[in-house]
């Protein structure tokens, strides 16, 4: 885990004020790409932070971490003031997390990144239903046909489980327990989950709690890329493609696909 600012800077301002100018100066760079108009499609900013645990009551300080419509008022401010429209109902969103997400942009200088979501990341599907299959591991079925109108398909251990705020989480995707693959054995009750995404046109791949690190692990890789892609995150969805494959944990491995196979299911 590093410093929000870099150590080989002797300039780097260590007093909360004027590291929230250095902040807000970097997300107004950010936001100024998006003049012209472009600003009124923002749907979204979510701002991760990677600092070191004895400093982190100081960036929450920055961010004013206690009344979240302060800082989002400030960004509002400089948007205004700079004349990028963003719309009434844009949201903000501070995460602290130790290591930057590889999909948000990083900020010049500081080490932290942010993330802007609109629907200019449009990626055209071929249709609003698509399946996934299970190549390695054993899951309930070997094929799930999931629809823009299936909401959150959960992806665990099993398929009804008690997780860690006491309540009932229903894996639609469920690999028993009770199975001998030993690539059951690395995927969490509540290891991710697929949805949806109007603003995208496409259906997004989530970690959750139980497949970010120090715990078990969600990957993607792409047809003919390989290099993986990691989740760290929950915050951040992946655009799923076709023939994508997403690991889960060591060796469950799932396949993303909008042509359907008559597998005599």
């Amino acid at each position: 885990m590093f410093n929000l600012f870099k150590k080989s800077n002797p300039e780097a301002p260590q007093d909360v004020k004027a590291i929230r100018e250095l902040l807000l100066a970097a997300i107004k760079q950010e936001l100024q790409k998006l003049e012209g108009g472009e600003g009124k499609h923002i749907k979204g900013l979510t701002l991760f932070i990677a600092c070191l645990p004895a400093e982190k009551h100081r960036y929450e300080s920055v961010v004013f971490v206690e009344d979240e419509d302060r800082f989002k008022n400030e960004i509002q401010r400089i948007a205004d003031d700079f004349a990028i429209a963003l719309p009434d109902s844009w949201t903000m969103q501070t995460t602290f997390i130790e290591e930057l997400p590889a999909d948000a942009v990083k900020l010049a200088s500081l080490n932290a990144a942010l993330h802007i979501k609109t629907p200019e990341h449009v990626i055209v599907t071929r249709s609003k239903t698509a399946y996934i299959r299970t190549l390695n591991g054993e899951s309930e079925k070997k094929e799930y046909k999931i629809t823009a109108e299936s909401g959150k398909i959960n992806i665990g251990r099993e398929h009804k489980v008690q997780v860690s705020d006491g309540f009932f989480r229903i894996n639609q995707i469920a690999f028993p327990d009770a199975s001998e693959n030993e690539a059951n054995k690395f995927i969490s009750r509540q290891h991710a989950h697929v949805e949806w995404d109007g603003d995208t046109g496409a259906f997004l791949l989530f970690a959750d709690e139980g497949g970010i690190p120090p715990r078990n692990k969600v990957k993607i890789r792409s047809i003919g890329d390989h290099n993986p892609v990691k989740l760290n995150v929950t915050e951040l969805g992946h655009v799923l493609q076709e023939g994508d494959q997403i690991i889960l944990g060591e060796l469950a491995v799932l396949e993303f696909s909008y042509l359907e196979v008559d597998n005599n299911q």
